[in-house]
């Protein structure tokens, strides 16, 4: 089966699209390289030994997402990772945010609404629950106003995909509500590369630890937790690549129980940001030099994941716990010095 995976040149996209072509998939990929690189396709092949087909455009450009299904037919499934994501920077640019992130998935939805048949995973996030009333979170949280304009796209996108689903038969959906994503490939051949200053904690941890940047910036320790700092729930990419897969399937296969469902994926354990410093410490064998500063806008204090409902009904489960995944994060960015 032919899959489009879009934005599959990043960091959560490329790995799943590993695991794709390592089920057997025939993968075509769509990204505009905001914020990865060409190179990602080389590590992709070299661990998969298939390079996927690839298509550079922004699917903001509804002319160009309609010529992109003219020319391939046979797209059996989609998974939407396309969009920018960082919580920060949609604070500061909430109209790049809405743009970017609303247009592109109602380019997508509409020519597949033309289609007979569609199964649509799309890329949500546990900040569709803005800071919930209870830890962990389960998928019937309370769907708070959102803290960023990250967080509210993430909404409305749940919404009109949602709506859609009503008014298309034959179009099946999947939200996976994912946590935090860390680590690499094991093979060291693909991980998060982002482009200019790192917008996620890890990445900013390993590239202090490698000399990259001069101090890493904790926002807040006055936070209502264990040591001050915000907590997350930390889930190893290449875990969380496999529940894309997994979720996929159960659409091909006709086993949802609706049009649309939900699905959160964590490990079911929160980490203060502090911890995962010294997770990377114990790893790496590196004091690493931070500083506390202010709090940032757009931060919830906790979110860690109830993942009963994706254990029993998806059968899948994370696999790795924070140690590892903050080890082949360090490995990866070793081997890009």
């Amino acid at each position: 089966m032919k899959i489009l995976v879009t934005g599959g040149l990043g960091f959560i996209g490329s790995h799943t699209v590993v695991e794709l072509q390592n089920d057997g998939y025939e993968v075509v990929v769509v990204d505009n390289l905001s914020n990865a690189s060409l190179d990602v396709l080389d590590g992709i092949e070299n661990i998969t030994g298939m390079r996927p087909f690839f298509e550079e455009f922004d699917l903001r450009d509804k002319a160009k997402v309609r010529l992109f299904f003219q020319k391939y037919t046979d797209i059996e499934g989609v998974i939407h990772f396309a969009a920018s994501k960082a919580v920060g920077e949609s604070v500061d640019e909430p109209l790049l945010y809405y743009e970017n992130n609303l247009v592109s998935l109602i380019n997508i939805l509409q020519e597949l609404k033309k289609r007979r048949k569609g199964s649509f995973i799309f890329s949500s996030s546990c900040t569709v629950y803005g800071q919930a009333d209870e830890m962990p979170i389960s998928e019937d949280a309370q769907v708070k106003p959102a803290e960023s304009p990250y967080g509210n796209t993430k909404q409305v996108s749940e919404e009109i995909i949602r709506d859609t689903c009503k008014v298309c038969p034959m179009l099946n959906a999947i939200a996976l509500r994912y946590f935090n994503p860390i680590g690499a490939h094991p093979s060291g051949k693909i991980g998060e590369l982002p482009i200019g200053m790192p917008q996620n904690l890890v990445p900013f941890i390993t590239q202090t630890g490698a000399g990259l940047r001069a101090q890493l910036s904790v926002f807040g320790n006055d936070y209502p937790t264990k040591d001050g700092t915000c907590i997350r729930d930390y889930i190893y990419v290449v875990d969380l690549a496999r529940a894309h897969v997994v979720a996929l399937l159960r659409l091909l296969e006709g086993k949802n129980d609706s049009d649309y469902e939900v699905f959160n994926l964590g490990t079911g354990k929160g980490s203060s940001v502090l911890e995962v410093i010294q997770s990377f410490e114990r790893i790496s064998g590196k004091k690493l030099n931070y500083e506390i500063i202010d709090r940032r806008a757009g931060d919830v204090v906790q979110a860690y994941a109830n993942t009963t409902r994706a254990n029993e009904i998806l059968g899948w489960k994370a696999e790795h716990d924070i140690d590892y995944a903050i080890k082949t994060a360090w490995e990866w960015q070793t081997r890009m010095l």
